[in-house]
């Protein structure tokens, strides 16, 4: 396990090669120890590596490094998550440029039912701090189980994991940098709370720095964790609107908090739902009713029977879903070993009939 781990850290350390380079080399080989291991004649083959890049393979200091980041990890109890790895947020790994590798530490469950993004302007104002508050509290009070997304940033990102905090919901900080540094510092004590509710993620390994394009690149990580982005308070421009349309990009469902026309940190929240591409929300109950969650499903579970003329395909999926309901679609194609094309197929049959109902975010429930 723990070559296997040095070798896939590696394949995210090789400069140039990022995730959608990184995809074909392990489409040509049967690994990622195999790229490394491979001759540069054969590198050079595959579509977009060519010489350069394929030196840069086999450059020695590229394993070193990865090495110095398995000590890190291991050193400092950090759950190191594979795109093919279960524990890997399913949500995430839909999406086109997901990352191959995530460092994670936290005991939040990155595949819990109910999971929300919640993003903003870094100059939130008193009426954005108190919405944000407001809705953390309502949530808590429906969906205990609940799991909120966002960057750890000022204003609106902090007031978030503050709330969920203060609410006992689980919330976790998606970083811009290595796990061995943490930015802002001010809100350190904030990301210690958070460890033991929550936790912190990060597609960068240690020695990385909170540097300005990180931050655009870790918006697609809270935009893909998640059933849907929350936008509450933006200037005309902004980070946040960043990840509204990262969010959309992958079908994701998006909402905005409406304000006032002449509040400078309303604009772009009121732009988004101008154009339709968000849905407004001013409560946790607006919210909670445009997502489709429903309270209390596991019971009503039990009222969809099995028919004698159903095939065993059905049965078991119907078997997972009596046992936990709603779930993901990537988790029901793991439980019942169908591929995702039969199983997009089933699923569709079993909704025609009425029988079980689908959910923003790929999740089905049994009707």
């Amino acid at each position: 396990m723990t070559m296997n781990l040095l070798y896939s850290i590696a394949l995210t350390m090789i400069n140039g090669v990022g995730g959608i380079l990184a995809r074909q080399l392990l489409n040509a080989f049967d690994s990622a120890e195999a790229i490394f291991k491979e001759k540069k004649q054969r590198l050079e083959r595959v579509p977009g590596i060519g010489e350069l890049l394929a030196t840069e393979i086999q450059r020695p200091e590229v394993l070193r490094r990865a090495e110095q980041e398995l000590v890190f990890i291991e050193k400092n109890q950090i759950r190191c998550l594979y795109i093919e790895d279960e524990e890997y947020p399913a949500r995430l790994r839909e999406c086109p440029d997901a990352p191959l590798l995530l460092y994670y530490k936290g005991t939040a469950d990155l595949n819990a039912q109910h999971i929300l993004s919640i993003v903003g302007t870094r100059h939130a104002t008193r009426y954005g701090q108190d919405t944000v508050a407001q809705l953390a509290e309502g949530l808590a009070d429906t969906f205990p189980d609940a799991l909120i997304i966002s960057g750890l940033a000022y204003g609106i990102d902090v007031c978030a994991h503050r709330s969920a905090l203060r609410n006992r919901l689980q919330t976790i900080g998606v970083l811009a940098h290595g796990l061995d540094r943490l930015y802002p510092p001010a809100h350190r004590q904030t990301a210690i709370e958070m460890l033991s509710q929550g936790g912190l993620l990060t597609d960068f390994p240690s020695q990385t720095n909170p540097d300005r394009p990180n931050f655009l690149k870790r918006n697609r990580i809270i935009a893909g964790l998640s059933d849907a982005t929350l936008v509450v308070e933006s200037a005309r421009k902004g980070g946040s609107l960043v990840t509204a349309a990262i969010a959309l990009s992958y079908n994701r469902e998006v909402f905005a908090v409406p304000g006032r026309s002449i509040d400078m940190y309303s604009v772009g929240c009121n732009e988004l739902i101008r154009r339709q591409q968000a849905g407004l929300v001013s409560s946790a109950a607006d919210l909670i009713e445009a997502l489709g969650w429903q309270i209390g499903s596991a019971p009503q579970a039990q009222q969809t029977e099995l028919s004698f003329n159903d095939p065993p395909e059905t049965a078991r999926l119907v078997a997972c879903l009596r046992a936990q309901s709603p779930q993901h679609m990537n988790l029901l194609a793991k439980q019942t070993g169908l591929e995702i094309a039969q199983l997009t197929n089933l699923l569709f049959e079993l909704e025609m009939d009425g029988r079980i109902r689908s959910l923003p975010g790929n999740m089905y429930a049994l009707s």
